[in-house]
């Protein structure tokens, strides 16, 4: 069994924003791209184009339609669609890695981070069961298990531009969701983040204290009583100015000579 550091020096982790996500997937294909091409073997897929598709990605995004709880004195708010990305949190009381029997699953000192080293492990699938957020998952071709590394060789790796020393999901996300950085550090970004915004643990009564944060979603903005009848383009239609003047003065003025 392997046994989990007493600490580490730092908590480098992602904050998740439920409120700005938008399930457009372009963190699951970048983080697949990005494996596949550059860290350990290749996440394999299986009859990609049959009847029975599978295939090992180390992020998904779930998503789930929700009916937010009725606030004193208020309407009952609208249902609401949450896209919920998952991948390892990188918990420091990782079940994972102290149920794994050949040592492959460990946690590193100087980071944090959670890996598996492939060439230890037999595939039994112990790690997938003790994990309570489903974010390890069996390579079918492979015969081992595969889960996110926070991209430790981008994040490291001197060879790139610093602006992309950070996890390919994170890069990518368009619509500015993710967030990488160092829990460790109060001033950090990650830490400021979900200070200011209650960054909640996923399933914290594990016990798995994960390092990764959730921003919960804003409370949506609603019209007042009478507000329907706003047209929302008046202010487009109201006219700039009730007389030209400059270049466009002087044009009006020779047109109508004409």
């Amino acid at each position: 069994m392997t046994t989990l550091p007493q600490s580490t020096t730092r908590k480098l982790g992602l904050v998740i924003d439920l409120d700005t996500c938008v399930g457009c997937h372009a963190c699951v294909i970048s983080c697949k791209g990005w494996n596949t091409e550059n860290y350990g073997a290749p996440l394999s897929d299986t009859d990609a184009y049959g009847s029975d598709p599978s295939g090992t990605f180390l992020n998904r995004v779930h998503s789930f339609e929700v009916k937010p709880p009725v606030l004193k004195d208020q309407p009952a708010p609208e249902a609401q669609l949450i896209h919920f990305p998952k991948s390892c949190l990188h918990c420091e009381d990782a079940p994972c890695v102290t149920v794994c029997p050949t040592g492959a699953s460990y946690k590193r000192v100087e980071d944090g981070i959670v890996l598996v080293n492939e060439s230890d492990c037999i595939g039994c699938g112990l790690c997938a069961w003790a994990c309570p957020y489903g974010a390890r998952e069996m390579d079918q071709v492979e015969k081992v298990m595969k889960k996110c590394t926070l991209c430790v060789d981008r994040i490291y790796n001197e060879n790139l531009p610093e602006e992309d020393r950070e996890p390919a999901c994170v890069r990518t996300c368009p619509a500015g969701a993710r967030h990488f950085g160092d829990f460790a550090d109060p001033n950090s970004n990650v830490s400021k983040l979900s200070a200011e915004r209650g960054g909640m643990d996923l399933m914290p009564e594990q016990g798995t204290k994960p390092v990764n944060k959730y921003l919960p979603p804003r409370p949506k903005d609603t019209l007042s009583e009478g507000a329907g009848d706003i047209d929302i383009l008046a202010p487009y239609l109201e006219p700039v100015a009730q007389e030209a003047s400059g270049f466009l003065g002087w044009l009006d003025k020779t047109l109508e000579k004409l």
